[in-house]
């Protein structure tokens, strides 16, 4: 079982339709479920991969629907934690492109208060974590004790840091904190732009050399529509090219990358440093080419909606 630890919330979407007496500065916004962890549990349950859910979600009107779709792509959310405080909520901006930036609202609210359980599920194989989780406290504490644990117990560990610049106080803490995730971390997935700003330098090659020696066994960086690479300890970037799609917006495309990228793993019986370490290039052609596919999926409807199984087939 893969579990995926970290927030849900609602993103606020620009709606598409037009409504009467419009002012352009008042767009209307559309509910839709989000948070970078829960979109990547969504996708794995989709994908047909056995997952659970660990976060912390209120017991709001979103809350329940949160869960309600997380049940039928049949994810476990009994490791999920329940809380009175409202759901965080993230509103998007999307530009021409179809990318989106957010403005968070996340104070006092339920995911933020999220406490390390005792166990994670029997049968547990990989962890997941990532994004606004790892920054907020104190919840971040708690995810980042489950990392090192579950790592320690030789659970297989994905990072993927989805910067979010906006929420992070002081830079240089988080980069020093980043650093310190490393040595638990067996595969390690980022944007261009967040390796970027990670490693203060648009060198994005020497940064995944130095990462590689600190932990992981791979690092993917995405290139938005011009794909996606891997880096290994062995050899120079493999890369494979983006899925020419007409994008409606980008939202939930990396965690879609995410999921496909831990279902095709298991796929290859991969689920382990010492397994991804010794992955072919033909092998890691195919893992990427898929988490290409699966993300153009993402891309090709509004808000975070990752594909199914059959759609990949």
């Amino acid at each position: 079982m893969i579990v995926v630890a970290g927030e849900a919330l609602i993103d606020l979407v620009p709606s598409t339709a037009t409504p009467p007496e419009a002012d352009a500065r008042l767009t209307p916004l559309v509910p839709r479920r989000g948070g970078g962890p829960y979109n990547t549990a969504l996708a794995l349950g989709r994908l047909g991969s056995p997952t659970a859910f660990c976060s912390r979600v209120s017991t709001d009107g979103y809350g329940g629907a949160l869960l309600d779709a997380l049940h039928a792509a049949g994810v476990d959310t009994a490791p999920v934690q329940r809380g009175p405080e409202p759901t965080t909520l993230a509103v998007a901006e999307v530009n021409e492109e179809g990318s989106a930036g957010y403005v968070f609202y996340v104070e006092g609210t339920a995911d933020r208060l999220f406490e390390l359980p005792a166990a994670l599920p029997p049968g547990t194989t990989a962890l997941s974590l990532g994004t606004c989780s790892l920054v907020l406290e104190p919840g971040a504490t708690a995810y980042e004790a489950l990392l090192r644990r579950e790592a320690q117990r030789g659970v297989f560990t994905a990072l993927d840091p989805n910067i979010r610049a906006d929420l992070i106080a002081d830079p240089d803490a988080y980069r020093a904190r980043f650093a310190s995730w490393l040595p638990h971390v067996n595969l390690l997935k980022l944007s261009v732009e967040d390796a970027a700003w990670l490693a203060g330098s648009p060198d994005v090659a020497a940064a995944a050399r130095g990462w590689l020696a600190a932990g992981p066994a791979a690092v993917v960086v995405t290139h938005g529509a011009d794909g996606l690479g891997v880096h290994t300890r062995d050899a120079a970037e493999l890369r494979v090219p983006g899925v020419r799609i007409d994008v409606v917006d980008t939202i939930g495309a990396g965690d879609t990358v995410n999921a496909a990228l831990l279902h095709r793993l298991a796929a290859h019986d991969a689920l382990s440093g010492a397994a991804v370490a010794n992955l072919t290039p033909d092998t890691w052609r195919d893992i990427l080419t898929f988490a290409a596919r699966a993300s153009a999926l993402t891309c090709s409807r509004a808000g975070a909606e990752p594909p199914f199984a059959a759609e990949l087939a």
